[in-house]
C-alpha cells in the first residue's frame, strides 16, 4: 500500500520535475567540519585552456597566455559548482642542464678589481616533460574541488618568458584566478572561447617550493577571488633566497645557482630564442659582484605588498630547510599576523618537504577543514585552532597559541677570551675592558662542520656555555652584534649556533651570513679601511629549537662558510673585539630560563 501511494505521488508530479531530480548532480557532503570523498576522482573532465594574461614579458607584441589543465568533478557538466584548488608552476614541463656560476673568486670591494669568473659548472640534469597531475589531485576532487594547473610564464605550453618572481610572472599566475572568476578570457585548444562557468570562482593556491611562492606572490596583488594559500617552504623574497644582507649566498645545496640559473632552467616553452635578451638581462642585473639589495630585488619582494594580501594564510616551512631557509617564512608570516590576515603555521623538523609525507593523515585533516572553511564556507572552527602546530625534535608533535612561542624574550650572552680553542660564553656579563681582540684567518676551503669539529683552529673563533642543568628552548630569531676589524677591504662574515652534545659532537643550530660592506644597509655598500673596528650585526636563521639538558650551545664565528658564500683565496684575516661584542637568544621564559638552565 506505501508503495502504491509513493508511486502515485510520484506520478503526480509534472514531468519537468521528475526530470530535474533524475538530473539533479551529486553535492559536496561535509562530516566533522570536512569534505567527504563522494566524487569518484577517475570521473573527471579534464580540458586545456590558453588564459590571456596582461603582460607581454617576451617583447612580442601580444599578451602572453597561460596554459592552464583543469581537473573537476563530472558532476559539473551538470551544473554543479565548485571551487578551485589552484597549483602553479614552472616545472610541470622539466628543466633544462643549466650550468651554475663559479663561487670559488675573490669579493669585491671599491677600487679592487676582482678576476674573472671560472668555468660555471653543470648543476641540473633534463628532466622529459611530465603529465601534469599532483599527488592531491584525487584528494581534492572525490571531495567536489575542481583542480586546476597553471604552466609559468615560459614554460611548458605557455607564452612570454621565465623571470624568476618578477612581476610579470605574479600577472600571469593571477590571470587564472581572474579567468576562474570572469575577468579575463581563455581560449581552448581550437581557439573556442573557453569560460569557468563550472566554478564559483572561489580559489585556494597552494604548492611546495616555488610552487609555494607563487602563491605568495598572487597573494600580494590583493586579487579578489583567491580566498587562501598554503605556502610550503615557500619564498616571499627572492633577494634572501640569493643573497643575505649583502652578501652572496647560495640556497642550500645549490652553491653557485642565481635568478638566471633558475630562469634558463625552467625556459621550456618550444621558441628557444625569443627569451634569450631577457635571460641576458637577469644575468646582467641581478649583480653577483655586490650583492646589494637593488631594484632589481625589491620587485622580487613579496613582503613589499603584504598589505593587501586579504587571503588567509596556513604557512609550512621546515625548520632544517636550507634551501628555502627558514626566514622566508618567519618574515612573512610576522608580517600577515600584524596585519590581521588569518594565519596559521606548520613548522616540522624536515627540511625541503611536504608534510604529506611527514604526518599525512594529520595533515590532509587540517587541509581539508582550511579548505572546506575558506572556499566552502563551513563553520568548522579551523580559525580558532592554535595557530602553531610544531614538530619537536623527538619527532612528536605539539600545537601551540602561535609561533614564535608565547613567552619569548631576547637575552644577550657575551663570549670570553679562549676561541681559537673554545673560549666561555657567560650569561650575565661582557669581557671588561676596553678592548680584548681575538683573531681568525678565513680559510673556505673547510666547512662548517669541519671548523666545529678542530680541537684548535686559526680558522674560526669558538666559544661555549657550560653544560645545561635544564633544556631550554629557542624560538624566534638570533643575531650576533660584532666589533669587527679586517686586514683586507672584503670579507665575509658568517656567525653560527651549535648544540654540542656531551660526547662531543655537534649539530648547527642555525647560522647567518653579512657583507660588511654591507654594515649600514643590504643596499649599499661602504668601503672598509683595513685595521678599523666596526659594528657588524649578522642575523641568523629563524628557528625553534630546544636545547637538551647536559648539552652545550656554542657560538662560531667564521669568514667564509664553504657551502653557502662565495670563496675566495684563504687568508682573510679578522679581529673580534670580545668588549663590545655580544649574542642575542630569543629565549622561551627570558633570562630566567636562560639562567635556571646555565646558572
Amino acid at each position: 500500500m506505501k508503495a502504491a501511494v509513493l508511486l502515485a505521488a510520484v506520478l503526480a508530479l509534472p514531468l519537468t520535475s521528475v526530470a530535474a531530480e533524475a538530473a539533479a548532480p551529486p553535492s559536496p557532503v561535509f562530516t566533522g567540519g570536512q569534505a567527504q570523498p563522494v566524487f569518484d576522482p577517475a570521473d573527471v573532465v579534464r580540458e586545456d585552456v590558453w588564459v590571456t594574461a596582461p603582460v607581454d614579458s617576451d617583447h612580442d607584441g601580444t599578451d602572453d597566455l597561460v596554459h592552464a589543465q583543469v581537473v573537476r568533478p563530472r558532476a559539473t557538466q551538470q551544473g554543479l559548482k565548485v571551487p578551485v584548488v589552484y597549483q602553479a608552476s614552472p616545472y610541470y614541463a622539466g628543466g633544462n642542464d643549466v650550468a651554475n656560476h663559479d663561487v670559488d673568486v675573490e669579493l669585491y670591494a671599491p677600487g679592487y678589481a676582482r678576476g674573472p669568473e671560472g668555468p660555471r659548472v653543470a648543476a641540473h640534469g633534463v628532466g622529459p616533460a611530465a603529465p601534469i597531475t599532483w599527488r592531491y589531485q584525487d584528494y581534492f576532487t572525490a571531495r567536489g574541488f575542481a583542480v586546476v594547473y597553471g604552466e609559468s610564464l615560459g614554460t611548458g605550453l605557455s607564452t612570454g618568458c621565465p623571470t624568476t618572481g618578477d612581476v610579470n610572472e605574479t600577472i600571469g599566475a593571477r590571470s587564472v584566478v581572474d579567468w576562474l572568476n570572469g575577468r579575463t578570457p581563455a581560449r581552448d585548444a581550437t581557439g573556442a572561447a573557453a569560460k569557468a562557468d563550472w566554478s564559483t570562482g572561489k580559489t585556494g593556491m597552494m604548492g611546495v617550493s616555488y610552487n609555494g611562492t607563487l602563491p605568495n606572490a598572487v597573494a600580494g596583488t590583493g586579487v579578489a577571488g583567491l580566498e587562501t594559500i598554503v605556502p610550503i617552504a615557500a619564498i616571499s623574497s627572492w633577494y634572501e633566497y640569493y643573497r643575505h644582507d649583502g652578501a652572496v649566498v647560495a640556497a642550500g645545496g645549490f652553491q653557485g645557482e642565481d635568478a638566471d640559473v633558475l630562469a634558463e632552467y625552467v625556459y621550456t616553452r618550444a621558441d628557444r630564442q625569443i627569451c634569450r635578451p631577457v635571460i641576458d638581462g637577469l644575468t646582467r642585473d641581478q649583480d653577483r659582484v655586490t650583492g646589494d639589495y637593488t631594484p632589481f630585488w625589491d620587485v622580487r619582494n613579496y613582503r613589499n605588498d603584504v598589505g593587501k594580501v586579504h587571503a588567509s594564510v596556513l604557512a609550512v616551512h621546515g625548520l632544517n630547510d636550507w634551501n628555502v631557509k627558514s626566514e622566508q617564512v618567519a618574515t612573512w608570516y610576522e608580517a600577515l599576523k600584524a596585519r590581521g590576515v588569518e594565519h596559521k603555521i606548520w613548522l616540522h623538523q624536515s627540511g625541503h618537504a611536504d608534510p604529506y609525507s611527514l604526518r599525512r593523515d594529520v595533515w590532509l585533516a587540517t587541509l581539508n577543514k582550511w579548505m572546506s572553511h575558506y572556499l566552502y564556507g563551513i563553520d568548522n572552527g579551523i580559525q580558532n585552532e592554535p595557530k602553531a602546530t610544531i614538530q619537536r625534535e623527538d619527532l612528536s608533535w605539539t600545537d601551540e597559541a602561535d609561533w614564535p612561542a608565547p613567552g619569548t624574550a631576547d637575552v644577550r650572552v657575551y663570549p670570553w677570551p679562549g676561541g681559537r680553542a673554545k673560549g666561555a660564553i657567560d650569561t650575565r656579563n661582557p669581557v671588561p675592558g676596553t678592548a680584548a681582540s681575538e683573531t681568525l684567518a678565513d680559510d673556505s676551503s673547510k666547512t662548517i662542520e669541519q671548523l666545529a669539529g678542530l680541537a684548535s683552529s686559526g680558522n674560526r673563533l669558538l666559544y661555549a656555555t657550560s653544560a645545561a642543568k635544564q633544556a631550554v628552548r629557542l624560538s624566534g630569531t638570533a643575531r650576533a652584534d660584532l666589533a669587527l676589524a679586517f686586514d683586507r677591504p672584503a670579507a665575509n662574515v658568517s656567525a653560527i649556533l651549535l648544540d654540542r652534545a656531551p660526547d662531543g659532537t655537534s649539530h648547527i643550530i642555525s647560522r647567518g651570513w653579512t657583507d660588511p660592506q654591507n654594515r649600514t644597509s643590504p643596499a649599499g655598500t661602504e668601503p672598509i679601511t683595513p685595521g678599523q673596528t666596526y659594528r657588524i650585526g649578522v642575523d641568523l636563521m629563524p628557528k625553534d629549537y630546544v636545547l637538551a639538558a647536559g648539552h652545550r650551545l656554542e657560538f662560531l664565528l667564521a669568514s667564509s662558510d664553504h657551502d653557502y658564500t662565495l670563496r675566495p683565496k684563504p687568508g682573510a684575516g679578522l679581529a673580534l673585539d670580545l668588549t663590545k661584542s655580544s649574542v642575542t637568544l630569543p629565549v622561551t621564559g627570558g633570562k630566567p630560563a636562560l639562567r635556571a638552565a646555565f646558572g
